[in-house]
């Protein structure tokens, strides 16, 4: 078995040629449709294919689809697919499924050798065999790309490349397979369709990317109802077709209200190519904490939403106020009011299952910058912590002290990040208290 690490080159991909706005030239499968699946430790650093962060996904149960379709040629093509080229595009569709959901179920098992080696069958010396994980499935974020020189990547046009820390989080009956990894795994057949952001609640975030200024205003739009196929900017009085940043899909580079100007105003596309909340206006600025650039590799932007027409008339935003989630959710609990320079922690009840859950955690730094923090709680009923991502943690009985990593601890004021865990028990709120150095 093999493993396969899919890290976008993103200090390349920022300098690579924006890619137009346009129609989608992969067509979405009709039918579930059924390929083979591979995992992946991670996204790159500091950003997955799509533009992000690991920590600023929606959820960290996540997919790479494939850039190429191309069965027996395993050459570099450059990114994005143009001309002749574009005849050699796969699922991921020069970035335009990215930020959409797949519903995946596992399928038969391989009995034979099943390692994607370039012009060998898939399952080579053995046959497909069904067992007691079939019909498991999970709904995963597509965050990333697949583009290497395999069979894998290149010659299985259904072919998903997993989160390795999702494959055993594949629910039956109502409970996560739990060791479905790593025995019973050999890179089996799953089955999987594009849907909508399950119980999707709030409104999208929109953040800068490093480096962003008011000459390369570059940001991303993440928790998205149906995807995002395109944003438009308000420039001179008059609506704009942003360029994608290369092929990150969430990624465009966009123009102040003046040219020049750190003042914004855009509309976004989902996946049908329809402007998102009635053709709603988002209005935000450069954030301060970005000087004259941003440094961090994600600084969020605060925004207040108007009816189109150009000109804010709702209350302000800071975006998204429940992330989408696969089982029942519980509304965020906060601690205490942030003084200069402090923090605070929202936790929100992701999902739960016969025996566990996953909280996500949003750190959100005060009206100063911060170098650092960490989020204390204590777990009220015996629960424990199976599993961290984007943060280090130390547990004592019930509590639980969790510290950023190193590269999501510095926030510029009002800036924030986010981090989650599995635990074992049944989920209660808890009141987190932030503190930041």
């Amino acid at each position: 078995m093999k493993r396969w690490l899919i890290a976008a080159a993103a200090g390349l991909a920022l300098l690579a040629t924006p890619l137009p706005a346009g129609a989608q030239t992969t067509a979405d499968p009709t039918t579930p449709v059924t390929g083979n699946a591979t995992y992946f430790d991670g996204l790159g650093s500091p950003y997955g294919g799509c533009g992000l962060p690991q920590g600023q996904l929606d959820s960290q149960n996540f997919v790479a689809l494939n850039v190429y379709d191309t069965p027996g040629d395993y050459s570099f093509y450059p990114r994005p697919l143009t001309g002749a080229d574009v005849s050699k595009m796969g699922m991921w569709n020069n970035g335009l499924n990215c930020g959409r959901w797949v519903q995946v179920s596992i399928a038969d098992y391989c009995t034979g050798v099943n390692d994607g080696a370039p012009g060998q069958p898939f399952c080579r010396n053995g046959s497909w065999t069904a067992d007691q994980y079939n019909g498991a499935t999970l709904n995963m974020l597509v965050a990333d790309s697949c583009g290497d020189s395999n069979g894998w990547c290149r010659d299985d046009p259904y072919h998903l490349d997993l989160a390795k820390g999702s494959l055993n989080q594949f629910a039956k009956d109502g409970a996560p397979v739990g060791d479905m990894y790593p025995d019973h795994w050999n890179n089996r057949h799953i089955t999987w369709k594009f849907i909508p952001a399950p119980a999707y609640t709030g409104d999208i975030k929109i953040g800068f990317l490093q480096g962003a200024q008011a000459y390369w205003p570059a940001i991303a739009v993440n928790h998205l109802a149906n995807g995002i196929h395109s944003v438009e900017y308000l420039n001179g009085g008059t609506w704009h077709t942003a360029k994608m940043n290369s092929d990150m899909g969430q990624s465009y580079i966009i123009d102040g209200t003046t040219s020049g100007s750190t003042q914004f105003q855009i509309r976004v596309r989902d996946v049908t190519d329809q402007l998102i909340n009635g053709g709603r206006v988002y209005s935000f600025s450069l954030p301060a904490g970005c000087s004259s650039t941003c440094s961090q590799a994600y600084t969020d932007a605060s925004y207040t939403t108007g009816d189109g027409g150009g000109s804010p008339t709702t209350p302000p935003t800071t975006g998204p106020t429940t992330p989408p989630t696969t089982g029942p959710t519980s509304p965020p609990t906060t601690g205490p009011t942030t003084p200069a320079g402090g923090c605070t922690a929202a936790v929100t009840v992701a999902s739960q299952w016969g025996g566990g859950f996953q909280d996500n955690v949003t750190v959100t730094a005060g009206s100063a910058a911060i170098k650092g923090w960490s989020v204390k709680w204590t777990f009220a009923n015996g629960e424990t912590v199976s599993q961290m991502w984007s943060a280090g943690y130390a547990a004592s009985g019930s509590t639980v002290t969790a510290s950023n990593v190193s590269w999501n601890g510095a926030l510029a004021a009002g800036a924030s990040t986010s981090f989650g865990f599995t635990g074992s028990g049944t989920p209660a709120a808890v009141t987190a208290r932030c503190t930041a150095s």
